[in-house]
């Protein structure tokens, strides 16, 4: 599913045009009332760039202009990431920004939360099984005979195992998803998978809680969310359900051959990052050039 079909508005940035009906509604919704709008985002393979060492992950040069463009638009801009908050904020460069002023972080699925108009972060204790976790790990993964090529990414209150740079990365990814099920459920700890990673991480939060908590916050009146992993498939559902009860929303894939599954669930497929940008880029414009949106 996906679309690369622009509607006919005159613009440098046309807008693209979703090919579900509940998409085109949802983006009619958001363009006819924007000031009640959400614009929520996943950051790993939405704003930046996948990489092979996430520590490089940037932000698309072109993702923070094109959100100062957009947020004073809108009622709320919120970055929906695994990671712990100040870092995605780091990495996204979202400190400081004029525009950014009520931009939200959150991190962690929701378990933490970094406010641009505070520039703090606010977060429970973290979950004691991740230190047991921290601790076993390398042992599960060399009897695993899974050492080679894979690495650890410390991530706080959560554990990933990346196999990207493993001789066989699928096989990898697939020898380790039961060792480290295993291991996380001795520790009271979830799985959660991904594009060639493997998070050990608390239950209980997930894009999904985070974005439903957050929308309910903020009184949203329509939502487009924009992901790329599967870890953005409980935010899919979560707006599904908001549909099935009136509320406007757009599900947006940021198209991977490596996740089909959201891709099919979305309204609206672009081209990675660059569209993802693109799509914003195109959203302020329009906002922009007219106060109703129309």
């Amino acid at each position: 599913m996906g679309s690369h079909t622009t509607d006919s508005t005159d613009s440098a940035n046309p807008l693209p045009a979703p090919v579900t009906r509940a998409g085109r509604d949802g983006l009619a919704a958001l363009l006819a009332a924007p000031r009640t709008a959400l614009i929520g985002l996943d950051f790993d393979g939405t704003l930046a760039p996948i990489v092979d060492d996430p520590e490089q992950a940037r932000a698309h040069p072109g993702a923070v202009p094109a959100l100062a463009a957009l947020a004073p638009q809108v009622a709320s801009v919120a970055v929906v990431t695994g990671r712990p908050a100040g870092v995605a904020v780091r990495h996204g460069g979202f400190a400081g920004v004029p525009g950014l002023d009520h931009l939200v972080v959150l991190g962690h699925y929701g378990a933490e939360r970094w406010d641009a108009v505070s520039g703090t972060v606010s977060a429970p204790a973290p979950h004691p099984g991740v230190a047991a976790v921290r601790a076993e790990l390398p042992g599960v993964l060399d009897r695993a005979g899974a050492w080679h090529g894979t690495w650890i990414e410390e991530k706080g209150r959560a554990l990933a195992v990346h196999t990207r740079r493993a001789d066989d990365p699928e096989a990898a990814y697939d020898a380790l998803r039961g060792p480290l099920t295993d291991l996380a459920s001795r520790h009271g700890l979830i799985v959660e998978p991904g594009r060639l990673v493997l998070e050990l991480r608390p239950p209980g939060m997930d894009k999904g809680v985070a974005l439903l908590d957050y929308v309910r916050e903020i009184s949203a009146g329509a939502v487009l969310y924009a992901g790329d992993d599967l870890g953005d498939l409980p935010a899919f559902a979560a707006l599904e359900k908001l549909r099935s009860d009136g509320l406007p929303t757009l599900l947006v894939c940021s198209g991977s051959a490596e996740v089909g599954e959201l891709a099919e669930r979305a309204d609206l497929v672009v081209d990675g990052p660059e569209g993802v940008v693109s799509l914003l880029r195109s959203l302020a414009e329009r906002l922009n050039t007219s106060p109703s949106g129309v």
